[in-house]
């Protein structure tokens, strides 16, 4: 991992949260209380020709000191307000965190995906000998520290939902039947497929700050298989809040 950056004037946080959507990033947002006498978290727009706005949201939950950011869906969106994020606030770990779509054949919805290393799930530069999803002259993969992996142990008596740890694939398809069965074959140890996570953690890895995925899994990637397998996304954001604040009283 790099050495970690330092920016002056940068506010010290507890953790930068990241989401892509609005509708991810609701439950956090709810909860998160103004800083100093301000009457509402402070927050900086960034937007080209009103086209897409990101959102960076300082605030406390919990007693502690985040960055809520709302980046918008896939990999550019994601890189970039990973990076803005931690020039705008010294965090020693970013926490991906809103929805996912199970790829383990084992996975449940409602499931919260403990993501600790992430591969780019279209990466392909293996003709030149580099491993399936490894961006080449970059690491086989973006992994968490053993102390931001361990701390997934402690979640599951900490929340109401199943917490499984392992890979996730990030890629810029939705994983659809067509996507998915591909993709399960190439990473079978996946257990959730996004298009962010590992975006986020190869920002995280080039500043020397720690990365983790708290994502809760709204759909099993592949063929409709009925209602059953499937949860309204707020509700999965809202799991994935929960287990996001479980983490945080860990820190």
């Amino acid at each position: 991992m790099s050495e970690n950056l330092s920016f002056p004037g940068r506010v010290r946080a507890d953790a930068v949260i990241q989401c892509a959507m609005d509708m991810e990033a609701a439950p956090l947002l709810h909860v998160l209380e103004p800083v100093g006498d301000e009457e509402t978290p402070r927050a900086v727009h960034a937007g080209a020709h009103g086209h897409h706005v990101q959102r960076f949201a300082l605030g406390l939950i919990d007693g502690r000191t985040v960055l809520v950011v709302t980046s918008g869906i896939g990999q550019a969106n994601a890189a970039a307000a990973t990076a803005r994020a931690l020039v705008l606030v010294d965090a020693p770990i970013v926490i991906a965190a809103g929805t996912t779509g199970g790829l383990a054949s084992d996975i449940n919805v409602g499931d919260i995906a403990a993501g600790v290393s992430a591969v780019y799930g279209q990466a392909d530069a293996t003709a030149f000998g580099y491993a399936p999803g490894q961006v080449p002259q970059m690491p086989v993969d973006y992994s968490s520290s053993e102390r931001a992996a361990a701390r997934c142990a402690d979640l599951a008596g900490l929340v109401a939902h199943p917490v499984r740890v392992g890979g996730v694939v990030s890629s810029d398809s939705f994983c659809t039947e067509e996507v998915a069965e591909p993709m399960r074959q190439r990473f079978p140890d996946a257990m959730g497929a996004d298009m962010e996570t590992c975006a986020i953690a190869q920002v995280a890895w080039s500043c020397g700050v720690d990365w983790i995925s708290l994502r809760a899994v709204s759909d099993l990637c592949g063929p409709g298989a009925g209602q059953a397998f499937h949860m309204d996304a707020g509700r999965a954001a809202a799991h994935s809040a929960e287990a996001v604040r479980a983490y945080l009283a860990l820190l």
